[in-house]
């Protein structure tokens, strides 16, 4: 993953970009019939169940707005919340809270969702030694959230991008002519150019698993699309030569049993892709 501070770099533009997407010139609704003057008050109201997400980042969000707002918070992210929940509550100029209130909403409902369908999967995952994964299915430009919100439901991030990690999937295989030029390609260009990154193989067979360990600097095997059999027979070879990753269309329904076959990790692109907004409202009071 990418350094704590672009990570936060990455949500400031996130934010802003979000704004200027819904507010534009003004928000002229509340420009029309609300004085500049006018102070009001909202709850963040819970309408469904599961894992908040997304509260630290509404905060950041309503900062961004209007530094003068003020947020009461109830339900720390990370917490089970039940419908009826009052999450926070914000206090203000009443332009400012309408202002922020979309895009607040859009966020933690997506953020909420994805946290609480991590949490499932983990969960599912409990009495094996394999974590769960997010990948770069992610919605274009809300990237930093929804690995925020897996992290904030139990499970662990992936590379964040194409520039922090070096995967050697099945297209960059075929047109670098086979795995082991691939990663002897991969190792000197990393070297000549002064990068210290990480090196993961994607394999589609068992005989792919016995090229790949031929060569050295692998850090972990992604073992895509195997069978249960097969995933056992793969870790078995691997052993502790490096890590191991299963992928491919895993569902709440296959999860555990790849789990129990003794994988480091397992990921999922549901996580992010796959999900139903957590419902929530915004209420003045």
């Amino acid at each position: 993953m990418i350094s704590e501070a672009q990570f936060q770099a990455e949500l400031q533009l996130l934010i802003s970009n979000a704004i200027r997407e819904d507010v534009g010139m003004g928000d002229y609704s509340s420009l029309a019939c609300i004085p500049v003057t006018a102070n009001g008050q909202a709850k963040l109201l819970v309408k469904d169940q599961g894992i908040i997400a997304g509260v630290t980042l509404a905060k950041m969000i309503f900062e961004y707005v209007d530094p003068k707002l003020k947020i009461k918070t109830f339900i720390e992210d990370g917490s089970n919340v039940e419908y009826g929940d009052v999450v926070f509550e914000v206090s203000g100029s009443s332009q400012s809270i309408l202002k922020s209130e979309r895009v607040v909403l859009n966020t933690m409902q997506r953020m909420s969702a994805i946290a609480t369908k991590t949490n499932q999967f983990t969960k599912l995952l409990q009495g094996t030694d394999a974590k769960i994964l997010d990948t770069r299915k992610t919605t274009p430009n809300f990237r930093a959230a929804e690995k925020w919100a897996v992290k904030i439901g139990g499970g662990e991030n992936h590379r964040y991008a194409l520039y922090d990690m070096v995967m050697l999937k099945d297209n960059h295989i075929d047109f670098a002519g086979g795995i082991t030029l691939a990663i002897k390609k991969t190792k000197e260009y990393l070297k000549i150019n002064n990068l210290d990154l990480k090196i993961i193989v994607e394999a589609r067979n068992l005989d792919e698993i016995r090229e790949i360990l031929l060569s050295d600097g692998v850090h972990r095997i992604l073992i895509d699309n195997f069978n249960y059999e097969d995933t056992k027979k793969a870790v078995e070879l691997i052993g502790k030569k490096c890590q191991t990753e299963s992928s491919g269309n895993i569902s709440e329904k296959t999860i555990r049993e790849y789990g129990l076959c003794g994988v480091n990790y397992i990921s999922s692109g549901a996580l992010t892709h796959s999900i139903y907004n957590m419902d929530l409202s915004l209420k003045a009071f």
